[in-house]
């Protein structure tokens, strides 16, 4: 297990460089086993995730380079075979491999995925794309199989615009004969950089980005360079960061486009902001405005978000209020928040944050990623030492965090017990 200590109370400055998009990363890796050439990847975080994700890869026999920030992936000599649990269990995003799979060679086998326990999070709207698509779906004992004959395009209606199921349903339908149609899709930026990665091999994709995707199917996927986006997420932590302890904090590598929501917000809130073309600059304030948000699909207020911007609340005047409408686990940060001297409150999937609230270091948990990222927030704003277990969470999805806040004045280490 990994503990994070932190000694709080110290401002913070200088630039913190925001790396590639987790949550695209771990689609186009999946993604790239569709070519039938190499492909070359660009601006990869260095993060567990992305081990996690070339361990599979490696497993099924791919030929997987890595040089600074880049990755060069060359399935020629690839093997489709079962995906063991000990490898789908380490990130949610192994399920990328179910829709890549079927799409290339018509047929996948693997293990539930796993990943931060935030709540439900089925995968039933991934198959039922994969169904209308042609295949047949099994499930023994926590492993499915997917296979068929022919894949064929489909008209396929999401009940919800997820994320997961519009990347997979179209990684699946790529190679597939005819058109396929997405309707409902999910609509991040995140979609569009991978659907943007396929059409760079030849695929032919239109209205990523929209709630129609189309996906006209080829037979020929070639060698391509493609770079990931800035992570919007990691982003948005370090500006909630800045408002809390910058003097100034200088956010750069950012496309303040994707993180409009989280920029209103903190607009509305009396942040000191200047936004440029590609960066973002916070400072601290000891007047903030309480302010509500509620979670929602892009553009929306993030989920991912949720858990870091309740910290920036717990220092806002008066009551603020946060509706989690995504994920109904997405409040295990709370405790944990309290133990530090917050004032939350949490009934019927809103928490109630009375403010401003004089933060103290103690010992807390990081239950996921984003959870992970409200206690170290938390633990900079807070005064005295505050130690985080099972800090490997936050490794998932923060590329250099110690070494990014390090470097612009916090107090920070992480361990291994």
């Amino acid at each position: 297990m990994k503990i994070m200590e932190i000694e709080g109370g110290k401002d913070l400055s200088g630039t913190i460089r925001i790396s590639g998009a987790k949550n695209a990363t771990v689609a186009l890796i999946p993604a790239a086993i569709l070519s039938d050439e190499e492909a070359t990847i660009c601006n990869i975080p260095e993060i567990t995730d992305t081990e996690a994700l070339c361990d599979i890869l490696s497993y099924l026999n791919v030929d997987v380079k890595r040089a600074s920030e880049s990755i060069i992936i060359n399935p020629s000599n690839m093997k489709n075979i079962e995906i063991k649990e000990e490898f789908s269990k380490k990130l949610r995003a192994s399920y990328y491999f179910m829709g890549a799979l079927l799409g290339k060679y018509k047929k996948a086998v693997m293990y539930f995925p796993g990943g931060c326990s935030i709540g439900a999070r089925p995968i039933d709207l991934h198959l039922k794309g994969f169904e209308a698509l042609g295949a047949i779906v099994k499930n023994e004992k926590n492993k499915y199989i997917v296979e068929a004959d022919e894949l064929h395009g489909a008209n396929i209606y999401l009940d919800i615009a997820s994320v997961g199921a519009t990347i997979n349903i179209m990684l699946a339908a790529v190679k597939a004969k005819g058109i396929t149609v997405i309707d409902n899709a999910a609509k991040e930026p995140e979609i569009v950089n991978v659907a943007t990665f396929l059409n760079n091999m030849g695929a032919k994709i239109t209205g990523a980005g929209t709630s129609t995707i189309k996906i006209e199917g080829v037979d020929y996927l070639h060698k391509c360079f493609h770079e990931v986006i800035p992570d919007r997420i990691e982003a948005g932590t370090y500006i909630i960061i800045g408002a809390l302890c910058g003097n100034p904090l200088k956010i750069d590598n950012v496309i303040p486009e994707h993180i409009d929501a989280l920029l209103s917000k903190l607009e509305e809130m009396g942040v000191d902001l200047e936004v440029g073309a590609d960066y973002v600059i916070t400072s601290k304030n000891k007047n903030y405005i309480s302010t509500n948000i509620k979670t929602a699909v892009y553009p929306g207020f993030p989920t991912d978000l949720q858990q870091p911007f309740t910290v920036l609340q717990t220092q806002c005047n008066g009551k603020s209020k946060t509706t989690e409408t995504i994920f109904e686990n997405r409040f295990m940060h709370v405790p944990y928040l309290k133990e530090l001297g917050a004032d939350v409150e949490i009934k019927n999937q809103t928490a109630t944050i009375l403010g401003p609230s004089t933060l103290k270091g103690s010992q807390v948990v990081a239950t996921d990623l984003r959870a992970g990222a409200s206690m170290v927030a938390a633990g900079l704003k807070a005064e005295g030492t505050t130690t985080i277990t099972n800090a490997e969470h936050i490794l998932r999805g923060y590329e250099q965090i110690i070494e990014k806040l390090t470097n612009v004045g916090a107090k920070i280490n992480i361990k291994e017990i």
